[in-house]
């Protein structure tokens, strides 16, 4: 007879694809430590991250999710700061739910001669996981349904309207819109090249063939030819452009200066959940 206490099992809970863990305990800490400090900067140093990894993660996060998960907040009495949003609470709620329910699962393991029943399942947090499984060189990765298919002469003009407001137009070709069998109310992922996202600091008119968005400044990092810019559009979602440096005399770009962000409608590539 065996009288050797077993060891309890414990669990973490982490989803992984075959390019690596996507979304997992450090990434809702740095949500959790979000909603306790306001602060990305210090979130991201009790995780604990760099706050270049915070900031990647939050945005694609926050890009690829049903709602944004936080929003950035400038000026005010403190300086301004990130805020998660309700959306973002629930996401870590049914995070830490699957978390117990895995883990009571795992407790019932020796003394159940059955198998487990699987937890239950919840369509938001699966739908966000998928979302993040998604591995691009592009910078800009957004999701939408589509609203619209429209005959452009040979080209289809595709409407996607995307979570919190924002609306985007791309063009394809016909072969490409039948050998995706896009449909309405289908969702499908937009990509876009930073290099491709112009900005204007005064307004820009909107055309059929070029999608505009007006936002702020979020960020501005400076290369050796080259000046990465981060855009807030007013429903939170963060855009990302990539342009020339400012010549000599020319105003540089400052953080939360009212700006445009626009791109062609043929400079969208358009992907579809396999």
């Amino acid at each position: 007879m065996n009288n050797k206490t077993a060891r309890p099992l414990v669990g973490k809970l982490a989803f992984e694809t075959s390019a690596g863990g996507f979304l997992g305990e450090p990434r809702i800490r740095l949500l959790e430590a979000i909603g306790v400090h306001g602060s990305l900067s210090r979130a991201a140093k009790d995780v604990p991250l760099s706050y270049k990894a915070a900031w990647d993660a939050l945005d694609a996060m926050n890009n690829l999710a049903e709602l944004p998960l936080v929003v950035r907040t400038t000026g005010g009495l403190h300086g301004g700061g990130t805020q998660l949003t309700d959306h973002g609470r629930q996401i870590i709620a049914l995070y830490r739910a699957m978390e117990s329910s895995q883990q009571d699962i795992l407790n019932q393991l020796a003394e159940l001669p059955h198998e487990p029943p699987a937890p239950q399942e919840n369509t938001s947090l699966r739908t966000l996981i998928r979302r993040l499984s998604v591995k691009t060189s592009a910078r800009n990765q957004f999701v939408g349904a589509v609203a619209e298919l429209t005959d452009a002469g040979g080209m289809v003009d595709v409407r996607l309207a995307l979570h919190g407001g924002d609306e985007l137009m791309a063009s394809i070709t016909p072969e490409s819109s039948e050998n995706m069998g896009l449909a309405l109310g289908e969702e499908v992922y937009a990509l876009i090249k930073a290099p491709w996202v112009a900005v204007s600091t005064k307004p820009v008119r909107a055309s059929a063939a070029r999608n505009v968005w007006p936002g702020t400044v979020q960020g501005v990092k400076k290369g050796f030819s080259s000046t990465q810019v981060s855009v807030a559009t007013a429903s939170g979602r963060i855009v990302a452009a990539s342009m020339p440096n400012a010549k000599e005399g020319e105003l540089p770009l400052k953080k939360s200066q009212p700006i445009w962000v626009s791109f062609a409608t043929d400079s969208i590539i358009l992907a579809t959940f396999s």
